[in-house]
């Protein structure tokens, strides 16, 4: 009996080994086809587009630079397509000169006029202790000629936060909201609502002050809105220490308008609590169309995957609470990408996409989709794998794009063929 014990036990083992190589097998098949748009070069080196891209009517792309441009500190650029291949135009080169800000990590937006909006990490009128200063608000607007002029829509003081990663998002009335990473009243960081005004100016409103504890810190990402002008995000620090996370892993939020023009915050969910769960999001949360809230985080993850991150639903319940859904661990032991980093997107159909930092065959990021099933469960494929192979861009950082023909646009902060960063293409 012993023996057929052994025998049943190893023949498991042997099946589960079988079973698991499948599934890395399936996870490693790549469904789409990638080519490099752009390759970014610069005298100076460093030209480093960690931001994704935005695309306007005509096909046209935006993006930004954390570094190069005339000043070295960074730029907003277009591509255009044309016959020979896609052509750069820097639309603003930003200057370190105490009044722009410079050092853009967060991507850009459009309103309905054209006009385009984003984000600076340092530079500005403010006096933080970085000695680079607190960071900016800025607005992009083209003219008949095809210049585009620059104005600041707010400088950070400090006070009221600095140091800003992520980029913006505007309501139907076209008030901006954003987060800062740092700053405020407990140097925790921010999150922020800017209003424009009949005299053209756009007074700042400071939503909530993180305070490290409970309610999280160190917003990384942006916010996203719901219908009733409820702002939700994550923090990638607070919510408590544990063994895991000696500052706490982050927790996702919710601050909702009150009379009087305050606003009140709801914690929904704290990855500090549960065992397997993922830790530090860095991204930024989407809506399904049922109300649900999809979101990655940069490691952590359970099932025998050691801290490569996670995609996972909140899901409102019974009660006013939120209850949390794994869909993917990412698998550092396997072919599986790891440390996902761009905040997702959904297709029509419902799939999800996104990007990681490593892992992949080459260990240098993925393009990944996940489908879901009818029953509950999601199965992810692998649309590509980022190599440093002199061609081809690595480590990709952000958001891809999803155009009307079902293509993925994006950017990778290293590689291409100067080593500078690559804006590519993933052609489905």
């Amino acid at each position: 009996m012993r023996d057929k014990t052994r025998f049943i036990g190893s023949v498991t083992a042997v099946f589960a080994i079988f079973t698991f190589i499948l599934t890395l097998l399936a996870a490693q098949t790549a469904t789409g086809q990638e080519q490099v748009l752009y390759n970014f070069f610069n005298v100076g080196d460093s030209v480093n587009p960690v931001a994704g891209v935005i695309s306007d009517a005509s096909g046209n792309l935006y993006g930004t630079t954390f570094y190069s441009g005339a000043y070295g500190n960074g730029m907003v650029f277009e591509l255009t397509p044309t016959a020979g291949g896609w052509e750069e135009k820097v639309l603003h080169s930003f200057n370190p000169n105490g009044i722009d800000g410079f050092g853009v990590t967060g991507g850009l937006i459009f309103d309905a006029a054209g006009n385009i909006y984003g984000t600076t990490e340092f530079g500005g009128t403010g006096e933080c202790t970085n000695g680079f200063g607190c960071g900016t608000v800025f607005e992009l607007s083209p003219s008949a000629s095809g210049d585009w002029t620059e104005t600041i829509l707010h400088d950070f003081q400090g006070t009221d936060g600095w140091e800003v990663h992520a980029g913006l998002v505007m309501d139907a009335a076209g008030n901006l909201y954003g987060t800062t990473a740092n700053g405020g009243t407990y140097s925790q960081g921010t999150v922020f609502e800017l209003s424009p005004d009949k005299n053209g100016s756009w007074p700042e409103t400071t939503l909530h002050n993180f305070t490290g504890g409970v309610d999280g810190g160190v917003p990384w990402g942006s916010v996203t809105l719901d219908s009733a002008g409820n702002v939700y995000g994550m923090t990638s620090a607070g919510g408590g220490t544990s063994s895991e996370c000696k500052y706490g892993c982050g927790v996702v939020f919710e601050l909702s308008p009150t009379t009087g023009g305050h606003w009140t915050g709801r914690l929904l969910h704290n990855f500090t609590t549960l065992s397997g769960d993922g830790h530090y999001p860095s991204t930024s949360l989407i809506f399904d169309a049922a109300g649900n809230l999809y979101g990655t985080a940069g490691s952590g993850g359970g099932n025998g995957h050691i801290n490569g991150g996670i995609v996972f639903e909140l899901m409102p319940i019974a009660g006013g609470k939120w209850q949390e859904k794994i869909l993917h661990n990412f698998n550092q032991m396997g072919m599986d990408g790891v440390n996902p980093s761009g905040t997702l997107i959904f297709d029509r159909s419902g799939n999800l996409y996104g990007v990681t930092q490593s892992g992949g065959s080459d260990g240098h990021g993925t393009a990944f989709e996940l489908t879901p099933s009818a029953d509950g469960s999601w199965s992810e494929s692998i649309l590509h794998n980022f190599s440093d192979n002199g061609a081809d861009g690595f480590l990709p950082d952000s958001a891809l794009m999803l155009d009307a023909s079902g293509n993925l646009y994006g950017t990778t902060a290293s590689g291409g063929h100067f080593g500078l960063g690559t804006v590519f293409e993933i052609v489905r």
